[in-house]
C-alpha cells in the first residue's frame, strides 16, 4: 500500500469548506473512489493550524491509472479549491512497510 501525503496552510475564512471537501467523505475522496485501488483518505489538523491529507492506494499504479483516466475532473476540482490555501505542498509518496 502507498500513501500520498499533502500539507496545507488554509485561509481562515476557508477552513469549513476545506475540511468538508478534503475530508474522508469529501469531494476528493468521492472522486478517488471512482477508481480501483483507492483505499481511503484521512484529513489531519495540526495544533499549528496546518492540515495533512493522507490518500491511501493499493499500489502506485492504481493512483497513476486513476490520474490518467480522471485528469479533467481532477483539474476541475483542484481549480475550485485553489484559492482556499496559503500554502500547499506534496510531501511525497510513502510505501507501507507492514
Amino acid at each position: 500500500m502507498i500513501a500520498i501525503v499533502w500539507r496545507y496552510l488554509v485561509r481562515p475564512e476557508c477552513v469549513t469548506r476545506f475540511e468538508s471537501v478534503y475530508g474522508s467523505a469529501g469531494a476528493w475522496a468521492r472522486l478517488f473512489a471512482e477508481a480501483a485501488g483507492y483505499v481511503g483518505t484521512e484529513l489531519l489538523r495540526g495544533t499549528d493550524g496546518t492540515y495533512l491529507t493522507i490518500d491511501r492506494w493499493r499500489r502506485r499504479d492504481d493512483f497513476d491509472r486513476f490520474h490518467a483516466q480522471h485528469q479533467a475532473a481532477y483539474a476541475t476540482l483542484d481549480d475550485v479549491c485553489s484559492g482556499w490555501t496559503l500554502e500547499e505542498s506534496n510531501l511525497g509518496v510513502f510505501e507501507s512497510l507492514v
